[in-house]
């Protein structure tokens, strides 16, 4: 496996976890946190930090929305318990 292919890979694996999180609405971010260490947020805050470091600007909310899919205060209205 070269460089690029491990890439490829990394991101489809990665695709994969966010759609999965999108579709498990019940699962709350407090749970992934205790079980795993990380949730959505910290998802998020590590896409728009690995952003940043290639000079790629993207806010905090911006990057909620992509792993969330939808703007996160609409997540919390309809899925936080």
């Amino acid at each position: 496996m070269d460089d690029l292919q491990r890439t490829e890979i990394e991101a489809a694996a990665f695709r994969a976890l966010v759609a999965h999180l999108q579709e498990r609405t019940d699962v709350q971010n407090i749970d992934l946190m205790n079980l795993a260490g990380f949730c959505r947020n910290c998802l998020a805050r590590w896409y728009g930090e690995a952003a940043a470091e290639r000079g790629i600007e993207l806010d905090k909310e911006t990057a909620r929305a992509l792993i969330h899919g939808m703007p996160y205060a609409e997540w919390k209205a309809r899925y936080q318990a």
